[in-house]
């Protein structure tokens, strides 16, 4: 290794190159963003970043966002040469089947990884949202002389990134609250797939982002450590989120630097050859660590268990002046629920004209939150129709950041991916709601969530075509469907006021991805317990409610949510008539699959062939529990505006519809 170069050039090099040589190995991937970016992640890894290899789940680390995923192989190499559980053969094993280098970086997957990026946009909002629950946290637990929560947020971003709608949703939002502890450097090296951006992206930036209210600092020079650093300085300083626009080259040593070429195209061994010939770096060996290079990122590990320390110290004191609110706050960021949470679930009497679900679910909200603070959450611009709203808290602004209550505005997507970043941070439980028909807006952030297994909460109302007038724009048809079929996604669609405090109960319980509570516009009746089984047993998915006739049993009828009142009375007309029927209250498809085959058989005997499904939507996937002898009532088309019975009435969601299509089964 030539004596010309000083440690911190080689050091650079160091993660370029341990990127080049995982991305041509593999044959795939992206290099010119590891390439062109490797100064920024150096300076802010080595001369800002406050993390602990040893313990990438310390609370008040810093949190590191690698926005554009498709560099994953930058933050590998970061991992690797920072004392990470990431070893050398990992990154050998870049984008290869059963690795811990995945193409794309996943939260959960690898050490270090603080959200799963790639889905541009996707990791500038999460960003956005743990900045927020950093904010929280601090304006709850932070005392004078005690700062328990004192991190930054910091990210790369692209081109791409701020191409996104996701992205300008969560930067307009940012600059409203004010979230000074966030701090993005912008990968500026105007270049996309298809080209230049001056084909698509022409608007000044900086400019723009000045609009939102961010502070905004030019680096015209990505590869000088100094300026960088001084710019990352200046941002700290600043009580507004910061855009640092870095002006770099993509794939900075490679023959294709500065073209598309160097986007996404793996480099071959002749190119490979000649950025080392630019840069002077060595051909061999390949995944080539300097030994005084790795001995300068070691430093790494004892500089993170130092801080850790220190923060511990910090911690140790603040419990001796306030031991409540240490408890507390480490109670929260442990992920434990308070004790006797469960005894605040109301119970709700019978009522036959009952109440909507999403006034349920609100009443259930507002009992619970005095139990559990770390409940926290809103809609996009919808609180006084989703019910949402907790009393007695203010709403998150840049003055209160104490507020549990959010204004996401109309930004369906930047609040699912808040929402998500916001249940990265830790110590809260987050949840964002809208109408139904508008998670197809956000869907890319439940996507993530789920396969995430991030715990966000997501509550969609108005959930059928018993919308009414608004028509067939607001009627959600195919959405629930949708939904059901994202995997690791727990959808819920209760059937009446305690069906729906018994699916928030699962919410809250479910830590090991999201779940979604899909609620009713409309008044459905309170379910008589005593006469039929308890709301307790959604928690198996399905359940009997109850089983009427003299004799031996057939005919099932099975619906979810709305559907399920249509079912209980024409089974009774239907029994009136002699016929034995059982009726299933079918709230999850995802618990009751979960089940093991001796409860599914009980409560859908294989024997019993005769099963109609009830649904107000597209009837795809009932199949599944109908049989190939059973029947579906559901929609083959979109809504209508029209008062939401007449609705149901026009498109055979009826008593009588469900008895007529129950006696052609019995035939």
């Amino acid at each position: 290794m030539p004596k010309s170069q000083d440690l911190q050039t080689r050091a650079i090099n160091t993660i370029r190159f341990l990127s080049i040589d995982a991305i041509n190995r593999a044959k795939s991937g992206h290099p010119g963003l590891p390439m062109g970016d490797a100064a920024l992640a150096y300076t802010l890894w080595t001369r800002h970043l406050r993390h602990n290899p040893k313990n990438p789940a310390w609370p008040n680390r810093d949190r590191f966002i690698l926005s554009g995923g498709h560099g994953s192989a930058l933050l590998y190499s970061l991992l690797h040469l920072t004392g990470y559980d990431l070893s050398l053969e990992d990154l050998k094993n870049f984008r290869q089947w059963d690795s811990i280098t995945p193409g794309h970086p996943e939260y959960g997957l690898t050490p270090g990884v603080e959200t799963t990026t790639g889905p541009l946009g996707q990791g500038f909002a999460n960003g956005v949202g743990m900045a927020i629950a950093q904010a929280h946290l601090a304006a709850q637990f932070n005392r004078p002389g005690h700062k328990v929560i004192d991190n930054y947020i910091y990210a790369i971003v692209t081109d791409g990134d701020l191409m996104e709608g996701v992205a300008s949703e969560a930067a307009s939002l940012a600059g409203h609250l004010q979230l000074g502890t966030l701090i993005y450097l912008y990968d500026d090296n105007r270049i996309s797939i298809d080209g230049s951006t001056g084909i698509t992206f022409s608007e000044d930036r900086a400019a723009r982002f000045e609009a939102y209210g961010w502070h905004t600092i030019l680096v015209e020079d990505g590869n000088n450590v100094d300026a960088l650093d001084a710019a990352i300085t200046a941002a700290k300083a600043d009580p507004h989120p910061s855009l640092i626009l870095c002006r770099t080259h993509i794939g900075y040593g490679l023959p294709a630097q500065d073209t598309a070429k160097a986007h996404g195209s793996p480099p071959g061994d002749d190119e490979v050859e000649a950025a080392k010939h630019t840069l002077d770096w060595p051909l061999e060996p390949r995944f080539y660590i300097p030994a005084d290079v790795g001995e300068h990122f070691d430093q790494a590990v004892g500089a993170g268990q130092r801080g850790e320390d220190a923060w511990g110290e910090v911690f140790a004191a603040y419990a001796a002046d306030y031991p409540t609110l240490a408890a507390e706050l480490k109670r929260r960021l442990e992920g434990e629920l308070p004790p006797l949470w469960r005894e605040a679930l109301p119970t709700f009497p019978t009522n036959p004209q009952g109440m909507a679900t999403r006034k349920a679910s609100g009443v259930v909200i507002n009992a619970l939150a005095p139990v559990i603070p770390e409940l926290i959450g809103g809609s996009a611009d919808l609180a006084p129709s989703t019910k949402t709203w907790i009393d007695g808290s203010p709403a998150f602004q840049a003055g209160q950041p104490q507020g549990r209550n959010f204004h996401f505005g109309v930004r369906e997507h930047g609040m699912g991916a808040i929402v998500n970043g916001m249940a990265l941070y830790g110590g809260v439980i987050p949840y964002g709601a809208t109408f139904l028909v508008f998670s197809d807006y956000m869907r890319g952030a439940v996507r993530i969530s789920a396969l995430s297994h991030i715990p966000s909460l997501w509550i969609f109302t108005h959930d059928s075509i018993g919308v009414g007038e608004d028509g067939p724009t607001h009627q959600p048809v195919e959405h629930v469907t949708a939904l059901r079929l994202i995997p690791n996604l727990t959808v819920l669609r209760p059937a009446d006021a305690n069906e729906t405090a018994q699916a928030w109960k699962i919410a809250l319980e479910n830590r090991e991805g999201p779940t979604a509570l899909i609620l009713t516009r409309q008044s459905v009746p309170t379910i008589n317990r005593d006469i039929f089984a308890p709301a307790e047993e959604v928690a198996c998915g399905a359940y009997v409610l109850a089983d009427i006739g003299d004799h031996e049993l057939e005919l099932i009828l099975m619906a979810s949510g709305s559907e399920v009142e249509l079912i209980l009375r024409a089974g009774e007309r239907l029994a009136a008539e002699g016929v034995n029927v059982r009726m299933v209250s079918f709230p999850s498809w995802e618990l009751f699959s979960a089940q093991g085959r001796e409860y599914r058989d009980l409560v859908l005997p294989p024997r019993i062939k005769k099963r109609l499904a009830v649904e107000a939507g597209v009837p795809h996937g009932w199949e599944r529990w109908v049989g190939d002898a059973g029947k579906i009532i559901g929609l083959d088309r979109f809504g209508a505006s029209a008062p939401g019975d007449r609705i149901y009435q026009e498109y055979g969601l009826t008593v009588e519809n469900i008895i007529s299509e129950a006696g052609k089964l019995l035939k």
